[in-house]
């Protein structure tokens, strides 16, 4: 039995074929140069680090990318923006002299203007009554009144604000394509509705009430750059950071980030106006001196690269986080250029303008509004030289909107042909009226098209007959998503109705404010 017991035990060993060593030959130098000389290979988990490579590339794309959607938007909203400045009182002037000849030419047709021409008399007449109910506005006594607040107050003030006039885009237009279609409504239809003057009355409501928000926000901000410690401009600044904590850690996907594009061109585009609203009053309070502005100009450079910088932080991590590539964009920009080459079509059926108000949010009456109120109370015109530079000044803004026009719509002709989109340029969906199938009134849309000819980018608008089966000639743009992609696979499970629409949501299908409420958190 001691003999047994002095035996020799075998020494343990791992598992078979693990590698794992005696455990007498276990040493701390041994731990030690094992740990310096052990190797891997990245190569046995290729596709890992391939993905990983790719999203580095794609995060260093955003910018250029981002930035191309950015000055292609921007240039969109400028294209709007002028025309209610250069073209939009022309067509007043054309649809008004129209109006007062008409006896003399006769009735020729059961309308006395076109409906294109009701919509610009419309728009025209908003203008200049919001214009003149500005002058009952007080800036100077608003900028005093907004001064003596304290910093906090005023840094919780101008977040409502940007709250309010989001919340109010919403809504405005709403109201204004309210007031066109009533206008316009054929007279043979049934009417449900409270009459034309009651649309205008809120028109003009909403247009004076929105002009009045984004003045209060040029005040807030112009209060910003004249503080003598900078806090309130810094504290301002530091708001666009926080945007990135709520947008960063949300899912998004592809149509979410679009609508999210167009909010980010359209804020923009609005901070670019105001920074000039600011820089008006400003100049105009010390006289025009020249070297106020390069007082003036640092502060300005820092709004606006904080606001760039924070744009490419939060559509970076976007699109890392949700596995979206850079070529989104491309897209993106596609898809407005298709808005811009489709209203110059012999079906349009809406001016550019509203179009881009409906795609992005930027309504540009109450802004033109506020500036026109601003320029005018900051630039005395006294003198046959004065005026003459006013209209030499006048023919330069037409000069400007007929060449960015041109520049746009050939840019817009090439992002659709390179997006390969033609198709549904030149083959508009048609809805069917109700009452009636979508499948005849296609053929009957066929044909007249046919006898039409070809579409064009330059024509205007044919007014059908009467008796013709009445065609509404929409573009995707029109046709919203109100449910998540999720969701709708089992809706389209349950209903039969539905069973026909397509899961895979089109670009063109995504508007403004449509979807704000299907953001996934």
């Amino acid at each position: 039995m001691a003999g047994a017991a002095r035996t020799a035990l075998p020494e343990p060993r791992g598992p078979a074929g693990c590698g794992f060593p005696r455990v007498s030959h276990l040493s701390l130098l041994r731990f030690i140069s094992a740990e310096l000389t052990r190797g891997y290979f990245l190569e046995h988990n290729e596709a890992k680090y391939t993905e990983r490579r790719e999203r580095v590339y794609t995060c260093m794309r955003i910018p250029k990318e981002l930035e191309k959607l950015m000055f292609f938007g921007i240039f969109l909203c400028l294209d709007a923006f002028l025309y209610v400045f250069t073209l939009l009182p022309l067509r007043v002037f054309l649809a008004m002299f129209r109006f007062i000849t008409l006896p003399c030419y006769g009735l020729r047709d059961r309308r006395l203007l076109q409906p294109a021409q009701v919509c610009d008399m419309l728009k025209g007449v908003i203008l200049v009554i919001c214009y003149f109910m500005m002058h009952y506005v007080d800036y100077s006594m608003m900028y005093h009144l907004i001064r003596g607040q304290s910093v906090i107050k005023l840094y919780i003030i101008y977040n409502m604000l940007e709250v309010a006039d989001r919340l109010i885009s919403s809504f405005g237009q709403d109201i204004l394509d309210a007031l066109y279609w009533t206008a316009t409504e054929p007279k043979e239809r049934k009417r449900a509705h409270i009459g034309v003057i009651p649309h205008f009355f809120m028109a003009v409501f909403y247009v004076f009430l929105h002009a009045i928000l984004i003045m209060v926000q040029a005040t807030t901000l112009n209060v910003a750059f004249n503080s003598h410690n900078k806090s309130l401009l810094t504290i301002m600044m530091s708001n666009n950071f926080v945007e990135i904590k709520g947008s960063v850690f949300k899912k998004f996907e592809k149509n979410n980030l679009f609508q999210m594009s167009n909010s980010d061109i359209k804020e923009r585009f609005t901070n670019y106006v105001l920074l000039l609203i600011v820089c008006l009053r400003n100049m105009e309070q010390f006289s025009w001196n020249p070297d106020h502005f390069w007082v003036l100009f640092p502060d300005v450079c820092m709004v606006v690269a904080s606001e760039i910088a924070v744009d490419i932080v939060k559509h970076a991590f976007i699109t890392k986080f949700n596995d979206i590539t850079a070529d989104v964009y491309s897209e993106y920009r596609a898809s407005l250029a298709f808005d811009l080459v489709s209203s110059r079509q012999k079906n349009a059926y809406t001016d550019y303008s509203d179009s881009v108000s409906r795609r992005m949010g930027f309504i540009p009456l109450p802004l033109a509004v506020l500036l026109i109120r601003v320029v005018t109370s900051s630039i005395k015109v006294q003198g046959v030289l004065a005026y003459v530079c006013v209209v030499l000044f006048y023919c330069g803004l037409i000069s400007l909107k007929v060449l960015n026009s041109i520049v746009l719509l050939g840019k817009s002709c090439q992002y659709v042909k390179e997006a390969k989109m033609e198709e549904k340029l030149f083959n508009p969906v048609v809805t069917a009226t109700p009452g009636k199938p979508a499948g005849k009134q296609q053929g009957t849309f066929k044909s007249s098209q046919d006898e039409n000819g070809s579409t064009s980018v330059t024509n205007q608008p044919v007014h059908q007959k009467e008796n013709m089966p009445s065609l509404l000639v929409t573009s995707n743009s029109d046709q919203f998503l109100t449910t998540p992609d999720g969701e709708e696979k089992d809706i389209s499970q349950d209903s039969s109705e539905l069973k026909h629409r397509s899961a895979k949501k089109d670009l063109l299908e995504i508007d403004r404010f449509t979807i704000c409420g299907n953001r996934i958190d």
